[in-house]
């Protein structure tokens, strides 16, 4: 086995949520001497979620709505805190891509490209070395000068895509953003990650399109209400997550 890129040791997360209240039904509790409700409720997302990563494999992360994927993979990004456990992240730069990806709504897409970069730590002159590269992928040339607040959704994900992808970080997260596009770019997007792939860098993908998955990821990662269910080869887990969709209400 080679070198770990990632560790996941131990990760528990609980959201909290603040009911709203009812101040009538809490003044009348009040009178009769009734116990009010608490107000904050608490919602477990990840329990006790181990599991390592080689350097240079690409992972997918399986699951139903609400399963924990994105939460885990933000957690992985140190975007957000765990309760307790701890995350070990073996390389220089981490990217997290998601459909919101980001952007300032009033900047041009040519601005968002200078700002994710140095967001990412990169000069300008490494920027400017890849900038024709990352345009282009994106096919956004005619748009590039218009604020971000002006593209569809798609055209988003295609640029945000073309940034992370050509910043190279050593370790790529990819939330959901397979399925948006025409076939066309899907083909493309997948192409892409294979390169990234064979430059040894460390992908995890999270998505419910189980045969890009399938094409594209050593490994599997398959997580429900939070907890991991099974971590293996992805014929395996792929055919057992089926089975249980099967089953799913």
């Amino acid at each position: 086995m080679g070198s770990p890129a990632i560790k996941v040791k131990n990760i528990s997360l609980k959201y909290k949520f603040v009911k709203s209240m009812n101040i009538k039904k809490e003044i009348i509790k009040l009178f009769i001497r009734r116990k009010t409700e608490k107000r904050i409720k608490e919602v477990g997302a990840l329990e006790n979620v181990n599991f390592e990563i080689e350097k240079g494999k690409t992972v997918g992360v399986i699951g139903v709505n609400g399963a924990g994927k994105t939460t885990l993979l933000k957690v992985i990004a140190k975007i957000i805190e765990p309760d307790s456990g701890e995350i070990e992240l073996h390389s220089d730069s981490v990217s997290l891509l998601t459909l919101g990806a980001g952007f300032q709504p009033e900047l041009s897409g040519l601005e968002n490209i200078y700002l994710n970069g140095l967001i990412l730590g990169l000069g300008k002159d490494k920027i400017n070395k890849k900038l024709k590269e990352i345009i282009g992928f994106s096919e956004l040339e005619e748009f590039i000068n218009y604020p971000i607040k002006t593209y569809s959704s798609g055209m988003r994900v295609r640029l945000a895509f073309s940034i992370a992808s050509h910043i190279e970080p050593d370790i790529l997260l990819l939330d959901e953003i397979l399925g948006v596009g025409d076939e066309y770019f899907k083909e493309k997007s997948q192409y892409r990650i294979k390169q990234l792939i064979k430059g040894n860098r460390t992908v995890l993908i999270v998505s419910h399109s189980m045969s890009s998955i399938s094409k594209l990821c050593d490994l599997t990662l398959w997580i429900n209400k939070g907890k991991v269910i099974e971590y293996d080869y992805t014929k395996n887990v792929v055919e057992k997550y089926r089975d249980y969709l099967r089953n799913y209400k």
